[in-house]
C-alpha cells in the first residue's frame, strides 16, 4: 500500500511544510473611541447648555454715541468650561443662573474659535466645514494667543504661538515690540526666536 512504501526502515516520516502569515490586526476591527466627537457635537448646543455667552456688543471706535456694535450668543456647558478653560468658566460664577456672560472684549470670531477648541476642535484643520483655513489662522493667530491667555486656554495659545512665530518675519524694527507682547504674554517661543535673530544679527 501506498503508507507501508512510505516506511523508511520501519519508520513512518511525515513531512509538513509550515508557511508564515501577517497576523490579523484585530484591534483595528474595533471602531474608534467616539466620546471626543460626542464632545464636540456638543459645540454651540442649544438644547443642553447651563452656560450662556453674549460676544461683542462693544461700543464702536470714533463714536460719540453709546451706540453698541451687534453682539453674539454662545452656548456652553459649565463642566466642560471647568476642564479646558477654567478662567472662562470662573466667569460663568457658580450659581444656576442662566443670565448671559457679557464678553465685550473678544470679537465674535474669535471667541467661536476659542469655543471650538474648548471642545476639542482643532483650529487650524482645513478639512472641517466649521473652521478656517490655516491662511486665516495665520491672520487671527495673535488674537487667539490674547484670548487663550485671557481665558486660560494654554493649548489653543501655544498652537496660535507657533504659528505666529512660523509666519511672522522678524525685523530690527519689529523685534522689540514682538520682545514686549513675548513677555506680557508669557510667550516662550516668541521669545526664544526673537532672542536668536538678535545673536544672528549681532545684536
Amino acid at each position: 500500500s501506498t503508507i507501508m512504501a512510505a516506511l523508511v526502515e520501519g519508520t513512518l516520516t511525515i513531512e509538513v511544510r509550515m508557511r508564515l502569515t501577517e497576523p490579523t490586526n484585530i484591534v483595528s476591527q474595533f471602531p474608534k473611541n467616539p466620546n471626543c466627537n460626542n464632545i464636540l457635537k456638543m459645540f454651540m448646543d442649544e438644547e443642553s447648555p447651563d452656560v450662556v455667552f453674549e460676544v461683542g456688543g462693544k461700543q464702536a471706535k470714533g463714536t460719540h454715541k453709546k451706540a453698541k456694535t451687534s453682539s453674539v450668543i454662545f452656548y456652553a456647558h459649565r463642566l466642560v468650561l471647568q476642564k479646558c478653560a477654567p478662567e472662562l468658566a470662573e466667569m460663568c460664577g457658580l450659581g444656576e443662573d442662566m443670565a448671559a456672560v457679557p464678553i465685550t472684549d473678544v470679537t465674535p470670531d474669535i471667541f467661536r474659535k476659542v469655543l471650538y477648541h474648548v471642545y476639542g476642535g482643532n483650529v487650524s484643520d482645513e478639512a472641517d466645514e466649521e473652521l478656517e483655513s490655516n491662511e486665516e489662522l495665520k491672520a487671527n493667530a495673535k488674537d487667539l494667543i490674547d484670548a487663550a491667555d485671557k481665558f486660560g486656554i494654554e493649548s489653543l495659545k501655544l498652537e496660535a504661538e507657533a504659528c505666529y512665530v512660523k509666519s511672522t518675519t522678524l525685523t530690527t524694527d519689529n523685534m522689540l515690540d514682538n520682545l514686549l507682547y513675548a513677555d506680557s504674554k508669557n510667550c516662550a517661543l516668541l521669545k526664544e526666536a526673537v532672542m536668536d535673530f538678535v545673536v544672528e544679527n549681532g545684536g
